[in-house]
């Protein structure tokens, strides 16, 4: 099976899933990601981070509800690593990022954090919360935290019941692209 096959399989067996604490499902919040993505004229490697930046949370169940989650899940790192063996850094590094991102932002700018979800605000309390100075200076010397703070606010936006973006399937070229440039 090829990559690009394997990604709609998933999103296929498990994209309709609601997005824990969000008016959509998993499917529709990365394909709004992507939308923003292209629309901002990202370059192809960072379209695809933004459509499968939350692919962890579909490679291991967890809960629908919120209110069950105890501990954080780290799918950014799950995702991470299994983006990183289908296509290499400029995908992985960004999604695996996207979690820190939102950390040192709220860390960075004090009024970014009044704007997330209330579903964001609940996980960034089980992620570790704002970032400290250390690990704000840590992040920054990250060679694609630049591009994990776009994928972020593309994130952020990305919760719009009733949006009707691309599907994930239009983004077929691009994977197929960056898995051949890659590997």
């Amino acid at each position: 099976m090829s990559v690009v096959d394997e990604i709609l399989q998933i999103y296929s067996r498990r994209g309709g899933e609601a997005y824990v604490g969000e008016p959509i499902s998993v499917s529709e919040h990365a394909a709004q990601a992507a939308y923003f993505a292209r629309e901002e004229g990202a370059p192809p490697a960072l379209v695809l981070a933004a459509l499968l930046h939350d692919i962890g949370h579909l490679l291991r169940a967890m809960p629908e509800d919120l209110r069950q989650w105890r501990t954080d899940r780290r799918h950014e790192d799950l995702g991470g690593r299994w983006i990183g063996a289908r296509f290499g850094p400029a995908v992985a590094d960004p999604v695996r990022l996207h979690v820190a991102a939102k950390r040192y932002l709220c860390a960075a700018e004090p009024a970014y954090g009044a704007q997330l979800s209330p579903a964001s605000v609940q996980t960034l309390a089980l992620q570790g919360g704002p970032m400290n100075p250390t690990e704000a200076a840590a992040f920054e010397r990250e060679p694609f935290h630049a591009d994990a703070l776009r994928l972020r606010r593309w994130d952020d936006r990305a919760k719009i019941a009733g949006f009707q973006a691309p599907g994930i399937a239009s983004y077929r070229a691009e994977m197929a692209l960056l898995t051949t440039a890659s590997n």
